[in-house]
């Protein structure tokens, strides 16, 4: 938890190789081993902003990832749940809409 902008920036560029443009506004969350600590790095338009957040208590908990994975991805949603200190796994979601496949 130590790389500021610059750090942030070049670990994502690396992760992400030519897939995908870091600064199209995504969010990118950090979190250290121990669980109690992230960062974000955003892309706001016309520069990047680094939020961070250290818990006195407790950890973030973040849906497990598959054995293969390196990385997650949330949904607004959830990641509002995650710096609420709400499980995203163990929350209920009603049915929703879904569209039905197109035959063809």
């Amino acid at each position: 938890m130590r790389r500021s902008f610059d750090g942030l920036l070049a670990l994502v560029r690396e992760f992400l190789g030519e897939q995908d443009d870091p600064l199209a506004g995504h969010l990118f969350v950090f979190r250290n081993k121990s669980g109690d600590r992230i960062e974000i790095l955003w892309w706001d338009r016309d520069g990047l902003a680094i939020f961070y957040k250290r818990l006195e208590e407790g950890g973030f908990a973040f849906p497990t990832p598959p054995a293969d994975a390196k990385q997650i991805e949330l949904t607004a949603a959830d990641l509002q749940l995650v710096l609420q200190g709400i499980d995203p796994a163990k929350v209920h979601r009603s049915q929703r809409y879904s569209r039905p496949a197109l035959s063809g």
